[in-house]
């Protein structure tokens, strides 16, 4: 199937053209999109508008010269004009209800693989070792993952990197805090706790103790340098965070392909500034290496310090090499907060400048926060992610127990599960990325309203319509039945549904998880609509099989797209 959008896009195009072959219409956008407006057709094309510029003539008049062209589509009921030269598409019923037909019998719901042939490596979650998850990490993981599922799915190969903070400053930290008062027996009871603890500790005392601080940097030093003591040290920390990780992204339902921390770039980075000075682009300064970026209206860009040391830069830029060459990488998408804008751009020139023709993409998203502000794991004031997951599964667990006391308990247990970490999940993802966010218990943990869990209660609401409708005719094949669209409110619900191949290749394009969690709640709506204002299983035979299809495949489009989210659907809340 081809986007509704597209094709009628290509359509009017042509009409345009058709009906102006003396002008060059190159300049102006003739794109068709769905109506927001009800009243004013199923698509609409505002493209008169623009042309009335170039043509010198009225907008109004250009609508009526492609309205009355008596140019025609299978798609296409009528044309009609609107305002100041806005033209109103309205489409075919007969073919919709064909479309819809075409829709369910399709495992992917009419959604095309525009980016088959492609390989994406994606950079997301990076977490630093030797540190818990807390709520603030929520952010990369999820929104990087949803970012994931929904390139996957529409043709990429995807290669997700877990791009480990394993090597760095903290490390030299929390050595000194074991060194002064580590227990063994709490790291192996609770791990991330006790290197928490450690890294805090150690941390609170580099702020008034300058001989402490000095002893961290030697013990980073000596790690750096291959001291063996600390190196045992550092691989133990690594193991020990790693399994706590993967606990955690089990938990959270995440999957990389790849988790290569900063260490396994560390051999690189010498020859990576050779190269770099070898071809000119890098040179002395002050006694660090620099790469000046005048040219690119950016800040220079230390790839050596002073004291012979690397930074994230160096790292970055060997990780790109890497990428390249190894993964064949075509993109790469790094998805970070906001504050690493700067870094990226830097990044992404001096790749450039080294000739990698990859498309280097930087997803960045606002903060969260708390309301008193900013998390700190050094200074203590963090929520963890697993405290958040275990509330969201409390909550939940209450509400399943009150609405489906019938349900064995470890069942409650398991829906419990999906409601909670969906709610989490959903509160996120619903929110454009780059806005920045308050965490507030309610808001993450909502289950009502524009939720999660509001989604995944239309799904099992329309399960438990087609459990009824299989008891009470089990011997009755759906398919046998034409999908009839006789009343407005599941035509409307049907010309919703055609709008979902476009709106998860938008989401996943554009890198917008918000935009595919926008248009299921929206669905979810007119579902709403729809059951409480025709009758399902009541209806005469035909009618009633029309609408329970649809029913069908609005929670298949449901169960995909919070699929694409990362958030799974029960059968029964």
């Amino acid at each position: 199937m081809e986007l509704l959008d597209t094709t009628l896009s290509d359509w009017m195009t042509g009409v345009f053209a058709s009906c102006f072959p003396d002008h060059d219409l190159e300049s102006v956008e003739i794109a068709v999109v769905a109506t927001t407006v009800e009243g004013f057709g199923d698509y609409q094309c505002n493209a008169a508008m623009g042309l009335a510029r170039v043509l010198q003539q009225n907008p109004r008049r250009i609508a009526e010269s492609v309205v009355n062209s008596g140019a025609d589509h299978e798609a296409v009921e009528k044309l009609e004009i609107a305002g100041p030269g806005f033209i109103n598409i309205y489409l075919n019923t007969d073919w919709i209800a064909a479309q819809i037909v075409a829709m369910g019998g399709d495992p992917r719901l009419g959604v095309p693989v525009p980016g088959e042939g492609q390989r994406v490596v994606m950079d997301y979650g990076a977490p630093n070792i030797a540190k818990p998850l807390h709520i603030g990490h929520l952010r990369s993981h999820n929104i990087g993952s949803a970012i994931d599922r929904m390139l996957r799915f529409i043709g990429y190969e995807v290669v997700a990197d877990n791009h480990l903070g394993d090597w760095g400053t903290q490390f030299g930290i929390t050595i000194m805090g074991w060194r002064e008062s580590g227990d063994a027996e709490a790291l192996e009871q609770s791990p991330m706790a006790e290197l928490e603890r450690l890294y805090v500790e150690s941390y609170e005392k580099t702020k008034t103790d300058e001989d402490w601080l000095t002893c961290c940097r030697q013990e980073l030093v000596k790690l750096q340098a291959g001291d063996e003591e600390n190196t045992a040290l550092w691989r133990r920390f690594v193991e020990l965070s790693l399994k706590e990780l993967e606990r955690i992204y089990a938990r959270l339902g995440i999957r990389y392909d790849l988790s290569r921390g900063e260490s396994f770039y560390n051999d690189q980075l010498p020859d990576t500034v050779s190269d770099l000075e070898a071809r000119g682009l890098a040179r002395p300064s002050e006694g660090a290496i620099v790469v000046f970026l005048e040219e690119e209206g950016l800040p220079a860009c230390i790839v050596r310090k002073s004291d012979g040391g690397f930074n994230y830069a160096t790292t970055d830029i060997a990780t790109v090499r890497s990428r390249v060459e190894q993964l064949a990488a075509s993109r790469i998408i790094y998805v970070t907060d906001e504050r690493q804008q700067l870094h990226f751009k830097q990044v992404f020139a001096i790749a450039a400048r080294l000739g990698y023709t990859a498309s280097l993409e930087h997803v960045w998203f606002g903060l969260m926060r708390l309301p008193q502000g900013a998390f700190s794991t050094r200074e203590g004031n963090v929520i963890r992610l697993d405290a958040l997951l275990d509330e969201a599964e409390e909550r939940a667990r209450a509400v399943v127990a009150e609405s489906s006391p019938d349900i064995p308990p470890d069942q409650q247990d398991e829906i419990a599960r999906m409601v909670g970490i969906g709610a989490v999940k959903y509160a996120d993802l619903s929110q454009n990325p780059q806005s920045a966010v308050t965490f507030t218990w309610e808001k993450a943990l909502a289950l009502n309203g524009n939720s999660g869990p509001y989604l995944q209660y239309a799904c099992a609401r329309i399960s438990s319509v087609l459990d009824k409708y299989a008891e009470r005719h089990p011997a009755v094949s759906l398919a046998e039945y034409p999908v009839i669209l006789g009343e407005s409110v599941e035509r409307k619900l049907a010309v919703h549904l055609l709008q979902f191949a476009g709106i998860v290749i938008q989401a996943g394009e554009n890198f917008r998880p918000n935009v595919l969690a926008d248009y299921l709640y929206e669905l979810a709506g007119m579902y709403s609509t729809f059951y409480q204002n025709v009758p399902f299983l009541r209806a005469d035979e035909g009618v009633r099989e029309s609408r329970v299809r649809l029913c069908g495949i609005v929670a298949d489009v449901l169960r995909q797209g919070l699929s694409l989210l990362g958030i799974e659907t029960p059968k029964r809340i």
